[in-house]
């Protein structure tokens, strides 16, 4: 993919790895983030999630390995503002400070227009709460905010830290849609999350990590394995013989579902109303996200101070 000033920006993760003393809080971490794609970080409390995250934006120096962002390292952009927006806390703000204020201040030091920062707080969803003290807000509220910040230089990449954290479930619903509309316009999005459900609704790709080391990276639909229909009726065997006919193949699993191999859940229903059999439930093959990364990190936990300080 092309890149063009409108356009997000390629982050690449190559042979990255920290040492805390004799901790290994990342052991040999590569991966890329494409534009126009959103991907999802993922991993158990002390995988080393946070830790990658700091050393691709220069927080934390990398003990070997490179993190850069449109082939330069964060400290060597040159327009970091507008290339990198992250938010890693949602709690780097003056407590006492009001939101508009705050993001007033952010938008001073990086030469901001003021008028993008009530742009940012109608798009984030916070302008009757603009003027309140920041301290007050709740966790949501927080959240909103740290993304209006992230977003006050209009940059190419955006770096979540846990975004959907705090909020209820209309705020994840929107926080959804706006990172959709974001990658829309070819931006760059990696998001750290362990809301799992939430995240296979969300994202584009997924980067699992275990022990700070990867574990699997590859498309949601990949990670889902070949699109099909799952059947079950009083009678799987009869079943697959009429979708045979219709030539439609399908496998008979251990509890006894049907797995056809066609997307089209109209075809299979016809299909059982035809040979008289009862439907029992149909729906699309999906992956169990969350089946998937236990099975993929299970006893790999670690100490999460070690990991992440």
């Amino acid at each position: 993919m092309t890149t063009t000033s409108a356009e997000g920006a390629r982050i690449e993760i190559r042979g990255l790895t920290k040492h805390f003393g004799h901790f290994v809080a990342v052991d040999d971490l590569s991966f890329d983030v494409e534009p126009g794609r959103i991907t999802g970080f993922l991993g158990p409390n002390g995988a080393g999630k946070t830790t990658t995250l700091r050393m691709l934006l220069g927080l934390v120096h990398q003990s070997s390995g490179t993190a850069t962002i449109d082939g330069h390292r964060y400290v060597d952009l040159p327009d970091p503002l507008g290339t990198v927006g992250a938010a890693l806390e949602a709690t780097n703000f003056h407590p006492g400070r009001s939101g508009r204020d705050h993001l007033l201040v952010l938008a001073d030091a990086g030469s901001v227009p003021h008028r993008r920062v009530d742009e940012l707080l109608e798009l984030t969803g916070i302008p009757a709460a603009a003027r309140k003290r920041a301290g007050e807000y709740s966790m949501g509220m927080r959240q909103r905010l740290g993304l209006a910040a992230a977003l006050l230089g209009d940059p190419r990449v955006l770096v979540l830290d846990e975004p959907s954290n705090g909020l209820d479930p209309e705020g994840i619903r929107w926080l959804r849609g706006f990172l959709r509309h974001l990658s829309s316009q070819g931006k760059t999005i990696l998001i750290s999350s362990h809301l799992l459900q939430e995240v296979e609704q969300t994202v584009d790709e997924v980067v699992i990590i275990a022990n700070g080391r990867l574990v699997r990276a590859g498309a949601m639909a990949e990670l889902h394995g070949a699109p099909g229909a799952v059947v079950r009726t009083s009678d799987p065997a009869r079943l697959a013989g009429a979708l045979r006919v219709a030539d439609v193949t399908s496998t008979l699993e251990a509890d006894g579902t049907l797995v056809a191999d066609t997307t089209d859940l109209r075809l299979v229903g016809d299909v059982a109303l035809r040979a008289g059999l009862p439907i029992h439930g149909l729906e699309p093959r999906r992956a169990d996200l969350e089946a998937l990364f236990f099975e993929l990190t299970e006893g790999t936990n670690r100490n999460e101070e070690g990991a992440n300080r």
